[in-house]
């Protein structure tokens, strides 16, 4: 029988005091991994309505709950990763003003975690397979509480606030950085605040020092609000306006302690504004005939008598408001509404290309070339009202 050389391991090994040496130091070597994985495993993060939680340090899982909370997914190029779609995916109404969605068709194929706006039911996101690992909830007082939906799934819930791109882009900001942090997109997350950023100034500069007397007053009429509505429908903060330094009529509804996302104007003060320029948010074609504005703006014997009107100064934009803001058709928009109200300043944009381009960047495909066909080509062109 082979015997070990003295001093080999093997041969120290069968020494009685060595083997229990040798025991404490595997046993030590197996249990400091699991306590060192665990905590490198986990990272604590603080959501946008400062709840402090523990979430995977690497999130390959997700699902989106709330309105517009998978676009902003998808902007920072994460959207790969859910497992899940709340009800506004599944959808095939046939008009789909949504850009995010139109560049990515295969949403709708994802397993339904819940209903649209944020109500989810616990019982099939308990059904998924493979499980999440964290929740994304924008618009946290919407649907079950994000603590309530955290017991009942056993599943971090990250609370975000939606935030636009006027008065409340910190949220906006915020909640992009903490997706980006979240499912390690950080410098894709800048990246996109970057870019917003650079196309609002562009739009300011090109505008900014244009006289007073030299902008028309101009109205935007049909703006969704959950749900398509007419005419009277308005955004005082509008913000294409804003950007192109327009003069929104509507913009005295506005206070300096509260901007309005939206409005319901009366008609005879539309009369009284009468607008050099009208714009019509194209989502109120979803309604019946004569409900639309651009019916009631056919239809309608006040209204005809309105400068655009009468004129034919009414041109169409495409739906912004649709599961809530989509930023992406608001800049196109912009670059569009520029065009008509300062053609000398937009000499070198074609809206429709750089609408493309901006769905690109932000959705990785084209989107609004689609779009338009849903809406029978009114988008970016002048509505004809005979």
């Amino acid at each position: 029988m082979l015997k070990p050389a003295p001093g080999h391991f093997f041969g120290n090994f069968l020494r009685p005091g060595f083997a229990f040496l040798a025991g404490m130091v595997m046993l030590a070597i197996l249990a400091a991994p699991i306590g060192t994985l665990e905590a490198k495993d986990k990272i604590s993060i603080t959501d946008n309505t400062g709840r402090e939680l523990s979430i995977p340090s690497q999130v390959d899982r997700v699902i989106c709950s709330g309105s517009g909370c998978l676009r902003l997914l998808t902007y920072i190029q994460a959207h790969d990763r859910i497992v899940g779609v709340d009800s506004m995916e599944k959808r095939d109404s046939g008009i789909n003003p949504r850009p995010y969605a139109l560049a990515n068709p295969q949403f709708k194929d994802y397993p339904l975690f819940g209903e649209f706006r944020g109500h989810d039911s616990p019982e099939l996101i308990a059904g998924l397979d493979p499980q999440p690992q964290v929740i994304f909830k924008v618009n946290p007082d919407s649907g079950p509480n994000p603590d309530q939906l955290q017991d009942k799934t056993g599943i971090p819930v990250i609370s975000l606030y939606y935030g636009n791109l006027t008065h409340a882009r910190d949220d906006l900001d915020d909640s992009l950085l903490l997706m980006g942090r979240v499912m390690d997109e950080e410098e894709r997350a800048r990246e996109v605040i970057e870019y917003f950023d650079d196309l609002e100034e562009d739009l300011r500069s090109r505008t900014r020092d244009i006289p007073e007397q030299d902008r028309p007053t101009c109205y935007i009429g049909g703006v969704a609000h959950r749900g398509p509505h007419g005419f009277q429908s308005t955004e005082p903060s509008y913000a294409p306006f804003e950007f192109l330094n327009a003069r929104n009529v509507a913009d005295e509804l506005n206070t300096e302690d509260k901007r309005l996302d939206h409005a319901t104007v009366s008609k005879e003060k539309i009369m009284i504004w009468d607008p050099e320029i009208i714009f019509l948010d194209l989502s109120t074609m979803q309604l019946d005939r004569g409900a639309n504005a651009r019916d009631q703006l056919q239809r309608d014997p006040a209204y005809r008598h309105l400068s655009a009107v009468a004129e034919g100064r009414v041109y169409g934009v495409f739906p912004y408001n649709y599961y809530t803001q989509n930023f992406e058709t608001i800049f196109a928009n912009a670059y569009y509404i520029g065009s008509v109200l300062y053609p000398e300043r937009f000499q070198d944009i074609d809206p429709m290309r750089k609408a493309e381009e901006i769905s690109v960047f932000l959705n990785e495909d084209k989107a609004f070339e689609e779009m338009n066909r849903q809406f029978d080509g009114m988008g970016f062109s002048r509505i004809d009202l005979e």
